[in-house]
């Protein structure tokens, strides 16, 4: 069995983890740094009983709590487009 070498430390065992080296992806804001292609990060304000609950839910169903946020938010646009037809883009964005 050969030995492992951590000469470098543990921050050499850590560093560069978050993103893949042959990543292709343009980071255009800073926001989208270490997330995956088509996901940029947000931040909101949110009822704290609400975030309890979602918290929860994630926790119940075995996901991370952005995959529950991110559910909900696509059902709300479908719910949204089903009433309203396609969402228009904002103006000069």
């Amino acid at each position: 069995m050969s030995k492992k070498d951590f000469k470098g430390g543990l921050n050499s065992l850590l560093e560069n983890k978050t993103e893949p080296k042959n990543s292709k992806r343009e980071i255009t804001k800073s926001s989208q740094k270490g997330t995956k292609d088509k996901e940029t990060r947000a931040t909101f304000i949110v009822n704290e009983s609400l975030l309890d609950k979602l918290k929860a839910m994630a926790y119940w169903d075995r996901k991370l709590i952005k995959e529950v946020v991110d559910q909900a938010l696509q059902e709300a646009v479908a719910n949204y487009e089903k009433r309203n037809g396609d969402i228009k883009g904002i103006p000069g964005k």
